[in-house]
């Protein structure tokens, strides 16, 4: 592979996307299910732990990083052939609205709700309503990030290894 900025923009943003479809496909189908059998307190507890426990500078940087590699990767890409430059064109679109607009608009709001209860003074009616209204929509909107991501990241190895 010839060292040049259009591969190196390719191959970040392929790590990048590769990192973040992981996680939401590690998030998928081993977090939310294992702790989906926990009781509403401590199922509410977990998920607002981790919520906490991700929110840091090295997540934010790989999150939205990934992004703005991709808008990098879309113009330093421009020479290439039209199929390879769509795919990661594309790649980079369905990120955006499969991850980072649902992550802004579904996910978020949910969990700034629980983030803003205060779960040990809550009495197990207002925790079993806010699990009902937390626990599927969350889990709705996640599984959008995880299929929007593994597309996004299948399009972009098969542009890095057939380019």
């Amino acid at each position: 592979m010839e060292i040049i900025m259009s591969n190196l923009t390719l191959f970040a943003v392929t790590l990048c996307f590769g990192l973040v479809a992981g996680l939401c496909f590690t998030w998928g189908n081993a977090v939310t299910p294992g702790i989906g059998q926990l009781d509403d307190l401590n199922y509410l507890q977990a998920f607002q732990k981790m919520n906490r426990s991700i929110e840091n500078p090295l997540f934010f940087t790989v999150f939205i990083g990934s992004f703005f590699m991709g808008i990098a990767a879309i113009f330093m890409n421009k020479g290439i052939s039209n199929t390879h430059f769509w795919m990661i064109t594309i790649a980079v679109v369905i990120y955006f609205f499969g991850l980072v607009l649902v992550t802004i608009l579904g996910n978020v709001p949910l969990n700034q709700i629980l983030d803003k209860t205060d779960l040990l003074q809550s009495s197990v009616e207002e925790l079993k309503a806010l699990r009902e209204k937390f626990e599927n929509p969350w889990n709705r909107f996640h599984s959008i990030r995880v299929v929007s991501t593994t597309i996004s990241f299948a399009l972009l190895i098969i542009t890095g290894i057939s380019k």
